[in-house]
């Protein structure tokens, strides 16, 4: 039966809250690598030397593997340190849910993210950035006004921040509000530079 509804915020922490208990290490290196490996083979998945399939059935193959391994994998929540299964109905819900068109940044930086089929004209959106690899704090603002000058790069994710006024952003201590706000700050200098402050991040 399909669900009516997709899963609510807080019926996946109800959830993860009653969901079973796992290890991060073991479901990073134990569980996610093994189930892969099983849904794999399952499937018959191999591509070669082609990274993107271009072949119907392969890509249905694909498509139903990643189903597969969402349902009997799981998301884990490393907080509670708990594992929140969803069924197959509920993805698919999910997806006919899911929006369609997504519009990211503002004035003349904004772009339009919608989903593709195939190789279509309209390019593809590319994010660039260091994607939250650590970077000093004295590049940071010329890196980040690097990724976003280059005329390709429709939209941008951050680094981190190694260190703010020197200190280094521990978890859970001011530092680390600090850093972070210093990060959003430092990704909007760059943009300015760059004479792209609508880009989105």
């Amino acid at each position: 039966m399909v669900a009516s509804k997709p899963v609510s915020v807080f019926e996946a922490y109800d959830r993860f809250l009653n969901g079973k208990k796992a290890r991060e290490d073991t479901w990073d290196y134990v569980t996610v690598p093994n189930n892969a490996a099983l849904i794999k083979n399952r499937y018959y998945l191999e591509f070669g030397k082609k990274i993107i399939p271009e072949d119907k059935d392969i890509m249905n193959r694909l498509f139903q593997a990643g189903v597969d391994m969402l349902v009997e994998t799981g998301f884990f929540n490393p907080d509670l340190g708990k594992v929140m299964y969803v069924t197959e109905d509920e993805i698919f819900e999910g997806i006919k849910k899911a929006t369609k068109k997504l519009r990211l940044g503002h004035g003349k930086d904004e772009v339009v993210c919608e989903r593709r089929h195939g190789n279509p004209s309209p390019k593809p959106i590319i994010q660039g950035g260091p994607t939250g690899a650590p970077v000093s704090e004295d590049i940071f603002v010329a890196m980040m006004q690097s990724y976003a000058q280059e005329s390709t790069v429709d939209t941008l994710v951050s680094g981190v921040m190694s260190t703010v006024d020197g200190h280094a952003p521990t978890a859970n201590t001011p530092w680390e509000i600090k850093a972070t706000l210093a990060e959003i700050r430092a990704v909007r200098e760059g943009m300015i530079r760059a004479e792209r402050p609508g880009m989105a991040i």
